[in-house]
């Protein structure tokens, strides 16, 4: 039985090799894994948890390679599709000199965009005790479909939710329609992982606590805000509290806010039940050891081979 499945896209991020080139400066890129659900459950199970992925690559050399990283972390892809009508999505990435990452996709259509209800594997979603997902499944009309129906059988199940709202702009036909998607997975999530600016878009709150107790309001029992290299805030049942960053050289920070939250996931994965009551004290211990992983990612290249085992995380303490 997975303690997680994550439902969405994987795809390959051509990662520039020349950090602070943009995308029209760099010199080449390198292939790595990664899709931020897909990155979501390499985290898990590297931690140690029995994670599971759902959703479609193409019937081509990418998709194989895709399957056969993700098998070899652990992951259950028995729920993993592959089409003939289209290739696997790929995403050039550039870290600029000034900080901020470019992105450009290769998805019109990928074949992830094409995941819909008829393949979901509804048995692996009923036996999870959290599902995963992010926004990016509801852009196109068959995924928005699929995520909709896995989240209604995981929480008939008793499953939680977790969602990543993940904002990527450029896949989206406005920003507007970006706001909408993703309002979708408010109603329904029990836990929401959101980055600094990402809770500014969405709420239109530039102040966090704020933006936080709007969210809260719509009746999300958790809300965590990463903040890079500042830490993260978070609302959490009564209690509200910031946790500072761990400090270290940052190389590439694709896969650090995925790596926070399969963290998070991960621990709470270690009781029976899994239950989102917690103490302070708990709260902020699972915090700090998703920080912690986090920072770890951002030390290296890629995001699924950048992933932490427990045992690193441990030496990280």
């Amino acid at each position: 039985m997975p303690d997680v499945t994550c439902l969405g896209e994987v795809l390959i991020d051509f990662t520039s090799l020349q950090p602070g080139a943009s995308l029209i400066e760099t010199p080449g890129f390198a292939k790595h894994a990664g899709g931020a659900p897909a990155n979501v459950a390499v985290a898990v199970s590297m931690l140690g948890g029995a994670a599971a992925f759902v959703g479609m690559v193409g019937d081509d050399e990418f998709g194989r390679y895709l399957a056969g990283m993700l098998g070899e972390r652990g992951v259950d892809i028995g729920g993993l599709r592959a089409s003939a009508d289209a290739h696997t999505t790929l995403a050039f990435v550039a870290l600029r000199a000034d900080g901020e990452r470019e992105f450009i996709f290769y998805r019109n259509p990928g074949a992830d965009m094409l995941y819909g209800p008829d393949d979901l594997d509804e048995g692996r979603i009923a036996e999870s005790r959290i599902l995963h997902h992010g926004s990016i499944s509801f852009i196109s009309e068959a995924n928005r479909a699929a995520t909709l129906r896995a989240v209604e059988i995981a929480r008939r199940q008793g499953a939680l939710i977790s969602y990543d709202p993940n904002l990527r702009l450029n896949l989206w036909p406005s920003a507007d329609a970006a706001r909408a998607g993703i309002a979708l997975g408010l109603p329904t999530a029990d836990l929401l992982k959101i980055s600094e600016e990402e809770l500014a878009f969405i709420t239109g709150e530039t102040e966090i606590a704020a933006g936080m107790a709007l969210l809260r309001a719509q009746g999300v029992p958790v809300v965590i805000v990463t903040r890079g290299a500042a830490g993260c805030a978070y609302s959490w049942g009564d209690e509200t509290g910031h946790l500072p960053g761990v400090p270290v050289r940052q190389v590439d920070a694709t896969g650090a806010g995925d790596a926070f939250v399969g963290a998070v996931l991960y621990r709470l994965t270690r009781e029976t039940p899994v239950a989102l009551a917690r103490r302070r004290e708990e709260i902020e211990e699972i915090l700090a050891f998703a920080n912690r992983a986090a920072a770890i990612v951002v030390t290296r290249q890629g995001a699924i081979p950048a992933m932490p085992t427990l045992e690193e995380l441990a030496r990280a303490c």
